[in-house]
């Protein structure tokens, strides 16, 4: 999920020196009491707020006290209002792309002691140590929890009807785009994206790229011109590919919503919406991965548990029960099977198979098998900014007013490693 409001690097700084300083701040909380700060709304809210109901009705010791924070990012701020309010939660959720920035700012609580048992079930491309290079050597500052990939959905009797497939490749997606679309007074676009960093740098990917290449950021190189000019040519040459109206997650609802209305007869999202797309559409809903070109690849997404540095030990411990009991198997496979995210132990995974639930719901295996060909993020401090400041705002001026691909990005770069 994306935010509507950008967080500055400035403001996120702030909100660092001000979690770790409130920290120790904090009001002593009830004996038992886990404040869990967490960002959802629609039906993944819905299915966590009875997860943490049925969590204190199975025991006495510990009570969660759920509490909306509005969407990832907006989160994040108002960890930064801690520093006024002297109040930090016990456990929250953050986007991946800001962990290394927390990490290293020195104000997460190492998570090791959660439980070896834990640790080794952990599914390895999504947890924090198979999600990024580098991060081996160091503690376990996070769990994961609702983790995804992007796949494209498709509306599959228009495709039947068509006798199109799902592309494979980068020229098939062209092709497929093209004989889907319709113009005129009943218009359907024959595809839809959110132009959005996720979703690009799963192309830099498949065209043989990477963000950081031999320590350097790069932004793909060529790769990731390649992959900028790819969006460009759709929207402007072939005329298939409609950029979804709207900035950040609004373009993400205008892309579900054309969807579901029939005006794209295939679109790139997150795993996150194949719940929702499968309840909502009037037609049947088929899920396939991303096309390659050079190769597959896509990034892996969402957010991981952790835990503010500084709490007094008894409500650590409370906090590393409640997540012990989150990425238990009944749980982890619970919430993957109502969502759509991604099961985030091998255990639970094992239970969604043993069930025949992939086999009765193939859309939500996809996202799972695609971990195969998942590639990891740079362990680095200056990965959220990159996104938020560097890249995002300017991917989305390059496609709409089709600039210079190369030299879009080589500003990127320069702004990402501006002081």
């Amino acid at each position: 999920m994306i935010t509507r409001r950008s967080l500055s690097r400035r403001e996120l700084a702030a909100g660092l020196a001000g979690l770790f300083a409130s920290a120790c701040d904090t009001p002593r909380r009830a004996p038992g009491e886990v404040a869990f700060w967490f960002s959802y709304g629609g039906n993944n809210r819905k299915v966590l707020l009875e997860l943490v109901a049925r969590f204190n009705r199975e025991q006495s010791a510990v009570r969660v006290l759920p509490t909306f924070q509005g969407d990832y990012f907006e989160g994040l701020v108002k960890l930064r209002t801690g520093l006024f309010v002297a109040a930090v939660p016990t456990v929250t959720h953050v986007v991946g792309e800001v962990l290394p920035y927390l990490a290293e700012a020195g104000v997460l609580e190492p998570l090791d002691e959660i439980g070896d048992d834990v640790v080794a079930d952990l599914e390895p491309s999504l947890s924090q140590r198979g999600t990024f290079d580098g991060a081996a050597p160091h503690p376990l500052w996070a769990l994961p929890f609702n983790r995804s990939t992007p796949i494209a959905f498709f509306n599959r009797p228009l495709f039947d009807s068509l006798g199109l497939s799902p592309p494979r490749t980068w020229a098939e997606l062209r092709d497929v785009a093209d004989r889907a679309r319709v113009e005129g007074d009943r218009a359907r676009w024959g595809f839809e994206c959110p132009v959005d960093w996720w979703f690009w740098t799963a192309l830099v990917g498949q065209a043989g790229g990477g963000l950081v290449e031999r320590g350097a950021l790069t932004l793909g190189g060529e790769a990731g011109v390649r992959a900028l000019e790819l969006w460009q040519r759709m929207v402007h040459e072939d005329r298939t590919m409609r950029p979804p109206p709207g900035r950040d997650f609004n373009a993400w609802e205008a892309s579900n919503g054309d969807f579901l209305a029939g005006r794209a007869a295939m679109i790139w999202t997150s795993t996150a919406f194949v719940r929702y797309l499968e309840d909502n559409a009037s037609f049947a809903v088929g899920a396939a991965p991303l096309p390659g070109d050079v190769r597959r690849a896509v990034p892996t997404g969402g957010t991981f548990f952790v835990m503010p540095r500084g709490l007094p030990p008894a409500e650590r411990e409370a906090g590393r029960a409640f997540l012990r009991w989150m990425m238990a198997p009944a749980q982890a496979s619970e919430w993957a099977r109502r969502t759509g995210y991604m099961p985030v132990t091998t255990r639970a995974r094992g239970e969604l198979e043993a069930s025949g639930f992939f086999r009765e719901h193939p859309n939500f295996r996809v996202a799972v098998d695609q971990l195969e060909v998942a590639q990891r993020w740079p362990w680095s401090a200056s990965l959220f900014r990159t996104q938020r400041e560097a890249v995002q705002p300017r991917l989305e001026a390059a496609v709409a007013r089709k600039e210079d691909a190369r030299a879009v990005l080589a500003a990127a770069r320069a702004a990402s490693e501006a002081p």
